[in-house]
Formats: C-alpha cells, structure tokens, sequence
C-alpha cells in the first residue's frame, strides 16, 4: 500500500521506446506483465498525443524505480528522445497538480533519482522545471 504521506519523489521516466510508436497504458502494462511484474509500474503515462491514462492507482505502491517505489509516483512519457509538446504541456499540468497534493515531493528524473547507468526519461527533469517555474 502506498500512503499519501509516505510520497517524497515523483519520478520521470519514459519509455525508452522507438519515439515513432504510439504506445498507450495497456502496451506498457502487457511489457511489464511480460517482464514478470504485476503489472504496469507507473502510476500515470502521458501519451504522445498529451493524452494522460491511469497505470497503477496512486495507493498502490509502484514499480518504477528501484528502491524508491514505497515512497514515490511514477510518471512515464511515450518515446524515447523525442517528446511532442502535448506531452511536456501534459507532463508539466500533472506534476503541477501532484505537486499541489504532495507539496514536499522531490520531482526528479529517473536518471537523477537513484545511482544507475539508465539515462531515463533522457532530458534534465530539475531543470525543465525549473525553465518551467514548478517547484
């Protein structure tokens, strides 16, 4: 169970899938299935239209970043270097909203969030919101 009082970290990540693919919620979810998971590990996937769809429900804790997943939302975008503006207009009102429910949240890229060769979600989550004014 993830309680609300327990988020420190919202993670960026995307899905370091060809950016040509339209990839939905459900595709992630039959991966992770495939990767012997219980399922989707994050918490919400910003499509490449912006579209947002639901992963796992935010009491559920994730599986997206090793070792902080009882204490952190996962947020992942579709593609693997370029991302559309829909997606970053998308990604910038969801962490606005998480950041308004959970004011102490670090918001981090999954690259930033843990010692690990992955260069996931593949840009500078600190300082996009920074050029972006979330705090």
């Amino acid at each position: 169970m993830l309680y609300h009082h327990n988020i420190k970290n919202i993670i960026v990540h995307c899905s370091d899938t060809p950016d040509e693919k339209n990839l939905t919620a459900s595709d992630i979810h039959l991966m992770h299935l495939g990767f012997g998971w219980d399922g989707i590990g994050y918490h919400k996937i910003i499509l490449k239209n912006g579209n947002i769809e639901n992963g796992r429900p935010l009491f559920w804790q994730g599986a997206h970043t090793y070792g902080l997943n009882k204490q952190s939302l996962g947020i992942c975008l579709i593609g693997r270097q370029k991302f559309e503006a829909q997606q970053f207009l998308s990604l910038k009102t969801l962490l606005l909203k998480w950041k308004s429910d959970y004011p102490n949240a670090i918001i981090l890229g999954h690259r930033d969030a843990i010692d690990t060769k992955k260069t996931c979600p593949n840009f500078d989550v600190r300082e996009w919101c920074k050029e972006e004014n979330i705090i």
